[in-house]
């Protein structure tokens, strides 16, 4: 029981600190936590301390890759700034519709819904809340919304991988696979109505026009989410690219002939500009579309970039004594193994990972394009942005590392298996929870898939639940922690140049993840049978 508690103690702490009322910024908070974290797991687990001591270098390592993301999505936006482009995507916005319901809608669900089947790694809030702002949203309640509304698409994530790679650790039939899928589907697809109106809520000033505009919403909502379930009864690989192209595509579309939209004066906040070429937008647009095509290119197995992208065969390599065995790939992947001696390996692949590949890359030819020589101006206030996420980001890494180190005896093993000793027969209420759990501590539905399907699938399996159902849920969970993930809020926060706020973020996003599980869990309980 004391090693349990122990066990809580650093996650307990760090929430306390971040939403307590005078509460600490991340760049505080974190490497804080994650000192505790190191006391925790070495005086109170036990764990070797040459162990230790790799996980903490593996986990500043790893920062690196949120780090280089979160860079690349504000030189990005930087660039944009620095050509005019996003002012001239204001404008064309507001052609298309000024209700600021229809322009929700479009960037923070739809575009991000697409964003989030082509990518991942937490890009879409990052790639779609600048946007909002130029259009004259408040920036901590894009933040939250955008956070919130990148939750239903991450179950499928950057072309299936949270489930045919998440779930790769438990045993399952393809057949029992795709039922995992489409049951994941269904419940995201029964969800998504309330999620999409709370997040709507807490972005809008005027709260009538929820109201007014409820019948675009559910059509734009749903214009996303049914090709989504439907695709998930033919693959898991494509229900969020194809669904959030789809919808994004419908959305534009019932926004241009007024579907479902007040047509009152009181929905009107912005005047509608002058009319945009299409060339004039093509080419301003061209950092959205050619992100959008080089993330495409480079995730799809059967077009062949991807694989040549992560290529691990060294091509160069050198021995660092201690520190361990650092090789290079021809596609750039670095990978560190033997960790002061120990099996912790650490891999980062530079041309696979968004964050070069594409934001530097379609952020620089788009000041070529523009024939703007502000390189180096961009480059300075991307460094600029960066200091205190750097900080954050590595504390985080660090925390997250020494909290899942030990695997079965692991601190979040400890704390998932508690829980479910808790949930008994009413474990459907719990799964989506554990999940998210999962995402909060890993940053990842993948990571959080692959730390606790196998738990999940214990739990089924002894309480008499349909496995599938579970995993399902287990799914659904991992994707909606997506909005109280560390890595996620530091880094919508440092694109918006948000200081000091990751903590209020939290507790709001914190709160919508509580009405997700219990909205999640009722689904779920309509599709859990026990198995006789």
């Amino acid at each position: 029981m004391l090693t349990l508690g122990f066990a809580y103690f650093p996650i307990l702490l760090l929430i306390y600190l971040m939403s307590k009322k005078n509460n600490l910024p991340a760049n505080y908070a974190l490497p804080l936590c994650a000192v505790v974290a190191y006391f925790v797991v070495l005086l109170m687990f036990g764990q070797d301390f040459t162990l230790v001591n790799a996980n903490v270098v593996a986990g500043l390592l790893k920062a690196w890759t949120p780090i280089l993301i979160i860079a690349g999505a504000i030189f990005l936006f930087r660039c944009m700034e620095e050509t005019g482009a996003l002012d001239i995507i204001r404008q064309w916005l507001n052609q298309i519709s000024s209700n600021p319901v229809a322009q929700l809608m479009i960037v923070a669900w739809a575009f991000a819904f697409l964003i989030e089947g082509a990518s991942g790694f937490g890009t879409p809030a990052a790639i779609a809340a600048p946007i909002l702002v130029s259009l004259g949203f408040p920036a901590l309640r894009v933040a939250i919304c955008c956070l919130i509304l990148n939750s239903i698409p991450v179950t499928f994530g950057a072309v299936g991988t949270p489930i045919w790679f998440g779930l790769s650790l438990v045993d399952l039939l393809p057949q029992q696979l795709a039922d995992v899928g489409w049951k994941s589907a269904l419940i995201n697809t029964s969800v998504a109505p309330f999620i999409v109106l709370i997040a709507l809520s807490l972005v809008l000033k005027q709260k009538r026009l929820l109201w007014q505009n409820v019948g675009f919403i559910l059509l734009s909502t749903f214009a996303c989410t049914l090709p989504y379930l439907a695709l998930s009864r033919i693959s898991v690989e494509f229900p969020s690219l194809l669904g959030g192209l789809l919808g994004l595509v419908i959305t534009l579309l019932l926004a241009k002939y007024k579907i479902g939209l007040s047509k009152g004066p009181e929905a009107i906040e912005v005047q509608p500009q002058s009319n945009i070429s299409f060339y004039v937008l093509f080419k301003a647009s061209f950092p959205l579309w050619g992100t959008i095509l080089v993330l495409v290119l480079t995730r799809i197995p059967q077009l062949g970039l991807k694989p040549l992208l992560q290529l691990t065969e060294p091509a160069w390599h050198i021995n660092l004594g201690i520190m361990g065995d650092f090789s290079i790939s021809a596609a750039l992947v670095l990978n560190l193994q033997h960790i002061l001696g120990t099996a912790v390996t650490w891999q980062h692949s530079v041309l696979y990972v968004p964050s070069f590949i594409p934001f530097l890359v379609v952020g620089t030819l788009s000041l070529v394009w523009f024939r703007k020589k502000a390189f180096l101006r961009v480059i300075q206030q991307t460094q600029t942005s960066m200091l205190k996420p750097v900080i954050a980001l590595m504390g985080a890494l660090v925390f997250v590392n020494l909290m899942m180190l030990g695997e079965q005896a692991s601190a979040v093993n400890q704390i998932g298996r508690h829980l479910a000793s808790l949930g008994g027969q009413h474990w459907p209420w719990f799964a989506p929870f554990l999940g998210a759990l999962g995402s909060f501590f890993s940053g990842s539905a993948t990571v959080s898939n692959l730390t606790f399907a196998t738990v999940q699938q214990i739990i089924a399996t002894e309480q008499g639940l349909d496995v599938s159902t579970i995993l399902a849920m287990q799914s659904v969970g991992a994707a909606m922690g997506n909005m109280i993930c560390i890595n996620n809020i530091v880094a919508v926060a440092s694109v918006l140049s948000l200081t000091h706020q990751e903590g209020y973020i939290l507790k709001r996003t914190a709160l919508v993840v509580l009405i997700y599980g219990l909205f999640a869990g009722v689904v779920g309980l309509f599709l859990t049978c026990p198995v006789l």
